[in-house]
């Protein structure tokens, strides 16, 4: 099979035949029709993210191994089975659940297999989605989707709009609060629609690209603020009347992000942090328990969320967002054009 896999980081994927995977026991083969090109790719690709003082967290002291085949949203077709795979035969179209574990520690007995103290998960610990196939683990990790279901909007639900679905979850917004969504790419854009399908909170988005700000009013943002031309704390103090934000949902999550948003808070807010942008924060220990701040890290979902995801897209509550479309030899440019911000919405590629 033929798979864009990343030898060398910061360089170019390399287009390279492997063997395609015979699935045995649980196991089932995928074909894959799409896969989505993600931010956490990018990290992948160049070896790792950025930390406190500067400190470069290497990908490969987390325990990834290179040369390796990212890609971790996947919709594709069952090609074959391990013989003790139930409720699942060739042809069925499905998504793949991504974020496996080891099956033994606290989070995965709990159903939360994607904070597991071990992670397997594909595309960062085994190959993933940048191929023609892929091999699920076990026959659990897939879901069902429908026929009308498009391969390229279910691939991104596994990731980018799992992502947004978890961050909401984590706000707990009423239709009486005030939210902000920092950042409204492909997560910030799902988000919106999330907030405004199931909560009705009222959305302030916040970005530095007009065009992006322009496609978030029109999936559901009732203010938008672009937070390089004008004072973003000022802006969410003028339309909360002086009191902030019920809560903050940081798709970007760099210092210089976070730190506004600690400054446009009301009381008893909730700081959401999605991004992996990285970097640090000083925080007034004094302010969090007298002002009952939380700050919550969130990151993808479990597979219930999952399937509770696949099924509002295929009753058309929340539509995912797809603006770009790759051939496989197109990995690379994909994610430089990800990584410098042209790409609005998500792009997947087609092996």
């Amino acid at each position: 099979m033929k798979a864009a896999r990343i030898v060398h980081v910061k360089e170019p994927l390399q287009i390279q035949q492997l063997e395609t995977p015979k699935p045995k026991g649980i196991e089932v083969l995928v074909r894959i029709i799409s896969s989505g090109v993600c931010h956490s790719d990018i990290h992948l690709w160049e070896g790792g993210y950025e930390g406190i003082e500067g400190q470069f967290m290497k990908t490969t002291d987390r325990g990834v191994k290179y040369p390796l085949t990212p890609g971790h949203e996947i919709a594709g077709v069952v090609e074959a089975t391990g013989e003790g795979v139930e409720g699942l035969s060739r042809g069925d179209r499905v998504i793949v659940y991504p974020w496996i574990g080891d099956g033994t520690c606290p989070a995965c007995r709990a159903g939360e297999e994607n904070l597991c103290d071990k992670p397997r998960s594909l595309g960062v610990y085994t190959e993933g989605g940048y191929a023609e196939y892929v091999l699920a683990s076990s026959y659990k990790y897939l879901i069902k989707i429908d026929d009308k279901l498009d391969f390229d909007v279910a691939a991104i639900l596994s990731c980018s709009a799992l992502t947004a679905y978890t961050a909401v979850k984590n706000a707990s917004l009423r239709p009486d609060e005030d939210v902000v969504i920092v950042g409204v790419g492909g997560l910030g854009l799902m988000a919106i629609q999330v907030i405004k399908s199931l909560t009705g909170a009222r959305v302030i988005a916040m970005d530095i690209d007009d065009e992006k700000l322009k496609v978030a009013k029109s999936n559901g943002a009732d203010f938008v603020i672009n937070s390089k031309k004008d004072d973003p704390v000022k802006g969410v103090m003028e339309l909360t009347h002086k009191l902030g934000a019920d809560s903050v949902i940081d798709f970007v999550n760099a210092s210089k992000t976070v730190e506004t948003d600690m400054q446009m808070l009301r009381r008893r807010a909730k700081v959401v942090l999605v991004g992996l942008y990285g970097g640090e924060l000083k925080l007034n220990l004094v302010s969090m328990p007298t002002r009952a701040y939380r700050l919550i890290g969130s990151y993808t979902g479990n597979l219930r969320d999952l399937a509770e995801l696949v099924s509002l897209t295929e009753r058309g509550v929340i539509k995912p967002i797809v603006s770009h479309k790759f051939k496989l030899e197109q990995a690379t440019e994909a994610l430089t054009m990800l990584k410098e911000g042209k790409i609005t919405g998500r792009g997947v590629l087609k092996p």
